[in-house]
């Protein structure tokens, strides 16, 4: 009996460790910054079951509401880069996100990053923020296949996902991540490979970083190309 509890009293502490937090009492939460740039997660369709939708129709603020949970898990401050779906993104746009993302992470009062994207180009602006970002601190793109209105959204969770992800110390020097689907991945293997799954973004020949389930991240591998903090880019002079 003695055993047995003992066993178990150590599985509860690993599964709170292993969560690790960037900062882990109330009035210490990780400080998070949400970056919007429009896209599905911000999409507002006719009804619960139509397929058409208007992309990026839902401000930051929005999106936060969307998800009171997240609240719980870091202190959550939100910006609007852009409104726009992510076929649009050009070259400009990425030079302002990437700006404002080093000018954020340069801030102690920034903890980690996560930007709403339209899925489209949300692998190239991942990649491109990889290579040109200066910090160890968590950077993370997520998204959404379905509308904010759809029966079964997946943005909502996806975000809370992302949040705790960027807010999670082992995310720390990991470079640039995408969450979405419960799965991690890095912007230099995932690419997206179907237009309407939930299932979309994969890293065909490495696989994930690691999974996200509701909250709890589990990392087993880490890249090991030169980024961010590493990377010979810089875009200051830009």
């Amino acid at each position: 009996m003695t055993r047995n509890f003992l066993f178990y009293w150590i599985l509860s502490i690993l599964a709170v460790l292993t969560w690790a937090p960037i900062a882990s009492t109330a009035n210490t939460l990780p400080k998070i910054t949400i970056i919007a740039t429009g896209g599905t997660i911000a999409g507002v369709a006719q009804s619960g079951t139509a397929a058409e939708y208007q992309a990026s129709q839902l401000p930051v603020a929005k999106l936060l509401e969307a998800v009171p949970e997240i609240q719980n898990i870091a202190q959550v401050s939100g910006k609007q880069a852009f409104q726009i779906s992510s076929q649009d993104m050009s070259n400009q746009h990425w030079l302002a996100l990437a700006k404002q993302v080093n000018q954020l992470l340069a801030s102690e009062e920034v903890d980690g990053i996560v930007i709403t994207h339209g899925t489209d180009t949300m692998e190239e602006t991942a990649y491109f923020l990889n290579l040109v970002t200066q910090s160890k601190k968590p950077v993370v793109l997520t998204g959404a296949m379905r509308a904010s209105t759809s029966l079964s959204a997946d943005g909502p969770l996806n975000l809370y996902n992302a949040v705790s992800v960027a807010a999670n110390l082992n995310a720390v020097g990991k470079g640039v991540l995408v969450v979405l689907n419960d799965r991690i991945h890095s912007a230099r293997d995932v690419t997206k490979t179907n237009t309407s799954s939930v299932g979309t973004f994969e890293a065909a020949n490495f696989g994930a970083l690691g999974y996200v389930y509701y909250g709890s991240v589990r990392f087993y591998r880490e890249s090991t190309r030169k980024h961010t903090y590493q990377s010979e880019f810089n875009i200051d002079a830009l």
